[in-house]
């Protein structure tokens, strides 16, 4: 390179120019031809190592080599060449302005720590993608990790970039940070939590992406899309987002429904109220009534005639209905209840079937539905529960029961 500016200045020289100005116009002139080359170099070994890659991902049967070249990384290594040619050469045409040279080289260093650090993100861009792209992995917190693994070469990139321009050594410079890595820590505690959360969610099995959770204290309830180091975004059933740090799954309570959606069935567990004033004791006309009904038939037939024999054994004084043995129409009702619910189509029979009358308080007498419905489709379930509580709501009146309202 000295040669061919020492030619092309005596050229100048020669042609009557000044020694000074021959000598930035030679300088001027090598620096355009470098850098022609240097781009030119970068344009062709663009399109070939493009080229290669693109019939490399239309033969293999993989996605990640496709992955890579949507997200650039081709073109991200050809710069790499390119960039090396410029660092030899171009400092190399100041060698009579030391300064000058010496701040060309430092220039070049860092724009080549710049090309790694942005090299390595579309490759890590990539490797998330494709992860996430297998289907063991996709409720994995994939985010997290290659977040980590970003934060790591940014700052390794940024302390190398003040090592190149500081004139110190990398390892002393990352030595010297050993005396602020106090306030490092302080400056990075989410991330660092974040990090940490991650790994125990993860190793914990806490929450997968895909998951419904509901988490009161961030007013979320709906299906998780994200895990980030620092975020989780969870995707309300009104569509809204709702971002939860990632260390509150760890510090905080919340509910996953994953073992619901993964069981047999889904839990219907609701109340309806009876008016404590309709509740009574059923007599003969009662009984015919009821004796009616299809469900409860037998189950009356079976009870009355048990109650019949006791209290013949016992001479009990049926004149007085309070006396003995009786049926209520509560009761009555509430096997009715549990009856339909178990004949239900939309009812789990392997599953717990259970109606049970709740403690009661100033809003009268609870009966309460457990069961499980086959359905967990969130549409479906509220369907299921509504056509069961329509039925029985109405049925009440069969049985000469009232439900509750509040009168204001």
């Amino acid at each position: 390179m000295e040669y061919f500016l020492t030619t092309l200045k005596e050229l100048l020289i020669s042609a009557g120019l000044k020694v000074s100005i021959a000598d930035w116009c030679s300088i001027l002139v090598l620096v355009f031809l470098t850098l022609s080359l240097v781009f030119l170099l970068d344009f062709i070994l663009r399109k070939i190592i493009r080229l290669v890659f693109t019939k490399i991902a239309n033969r293999s049967k993989t996605n990640f080599d496709d992955i890579m070249v949507t997200h650039k990384v081709p073109r991200n290594i050809a710069h790499i060449f390119p960039l090396i040619l410029a660092y030899k050469t171009l400092p190399n045409i100041f060698f009579e302005h030391s300064r000058l040279q010496f701040f060309i080289e430092k220039f070049i260093l860092v724009i080549g720590i710049l090309f790694v650090i942005w090299g390595l993100s579309s490759v890590f861009r990539s490797v998330k993608e494709f992860f996430k792209s297998i289907d063991r992995l996709k409720d994995k917190p994939i985010d997290s990790y290659i977040q980590v693994l970003m934060i790591f070469i940014w700052l390794t990139g940024i302390f190398a970039v003040f090592a190149v321009v500081s004139g110190i050594s990398f390892w002393e410079f990352m030595a010297g940070l050993g005396t602020v890595s106090a306030v490092i820590i302080l400056v990075f505690k989410d991330t660092i939590l974040g990090f940490v959360a991650s790994i125990q969610v993860s190793v914990n099995d806490m929450v997968r992406i895909g998951d419904w959770i509901t988490f009161q204290k961030y007013g979320a309830d709906g299906d998780v899309i994200e895990i980030n180091l620092a975020t989780v975004k969870v995707r309300n059933f009104d569509h809204t987002i709702t971002t939860i740090p990632t260390y509150a799954l760890i510090s905080d309570s919340f509910k996953n429904w994953r073992g619901m959606t993964e069981s047999k069935g889904r839990r219907i567990k609701r109340a309806l109220r009876i008016r404590m004033s309709s509740i009574r004791h059923l007599d003969k006309t009662d009984m015919d009534v009821l004796l009616k009904v299809v469900l409860i038939k037998d189950y009356i037939a079976a009870k009355n005639k048990d109650i019949n024999a006791y209290n013949s054994d016992n001479n009990i004084d049926k004149s007085v209905l309070i006396n003995g043995r009786n049926l209520t129409n509560i009761g009555v009702f509430r096997k009715y209840i549990e009856s339909y619910v178990e004949t239900h189509s939309a009812i789990n029979k392997d599953l717990m079937i259970m109606a049970r009358q709740l403690e009661p308080d100033e809003y009268g007498l609870p009966i309460e539905i457990y069961a499980f419905s086959n359905d967990k489709r969130w549409q479906n379930y509220e369907y299921i529960i509504a056509d069961i509580f329509d039925h029985i709501t109405a049925a009440a009146a069969t049985f000469d029961l009232e439900i509750y309202e509040h009168k204001f």
